[in-house]
């Protein structure tokens, strides 16, 4: 009688873990799937003339290619064509090196390539430039945990959550993210055979239930572009 009990909550507990990493997956997903991050995009009333201005001129030709580039890079993203993405996206960076939302959606083309060290770098690379960029610490914590470092991850999380409106339809997910995340620090990794079991039944959720878009956050500043 106590076997069967034990083994009905190991189903149960395996259930319950099931579950919350399919959570896990589906906020991945929708969080990217997100429209990107825009920025305050340049306004050229006039082109200027490239004989009496000609620095004038390049630096708006720099400014419509950049903008060119942004928006190819976010159109890549949404269709999951992640390489086009990146390339889209190392060309935005060379015209402004000093725009986060760059270095934040290449951190997310780099989720989609699965490629978690290169992305958690880039989404430290945004927190240096702009410590308040509550975006890139979602994208920083998905990765640390892909990387297997929870701690990390939570740190990571909680500052999104603190940076990030109480409104932000992220928030609840955040907090869900943290209680597994905690869960699993306590209880310890699962045996190899579960683990795969649950991440594979976890993608196979996530197809048959893809989250839908959430409105983007709209950060408002002026891009240094390079001379």
């Amino acid at each position: 009688m106590s076997g069967a009990v034990d083994t009905g909550m190991d189903k149960a507990g395996v259930i319950t873990v099931l579950l919350l990493l399919a959570l896990m997956v589906a906020m991945v997903a929708g969080f990217a799937n997100r429209p990107q991050f825009t920025y305050q995009r340049p306004v050229v009333e006039k082109m200027a003339d490239a004989t009496s201005d000609p620095k004038g001129h390049a630096r708006q030709y720099r400014e419509k290619e950049l903008d060119e580039r942004f928006q190819q890079a976010v159109a890549m993203l949404h269709a999951k064509q992640y390489d086009f993405a990146i390339k889209a996206l190392h060309r935005v960076i060379e015209l402004a090196p000093t725009m986060p939302e760059a270095y934040v959606n290449m951190g997310f083309a780099l989720i989609g390539k699965e490629n978690y060290k290169a992305s958690a770098d880039f989404f430290n690379s945004a927190i240096e430039l702009k410590p308040y960029q509550a975006n890139a610490y979602w994208g920083l914590a998905i990765s640390l945990e892909q990387l297997g470092d929870l701690e990390g991850a939570l740190g990571a999380m909680r500052a999104f959550i603190h940076l990030s409106p109480p409104n932000d339809p992220f928030i609840r997910k955040a907090r869900s993210a943290l209680w597994e995340w905690e869960s699993t620090l306590k209880r310890g990794p699962l045996p190899d055979n579960e683990q795969e079991w649950i991440d594979r039944n976890s993608k196979a959720w996530v197809e048959r239930n893809g989250p839908e878009a959430d409105s983007p956050a709209q950060p408002d500043q002026q891009i240094p572009l390079r001379r």
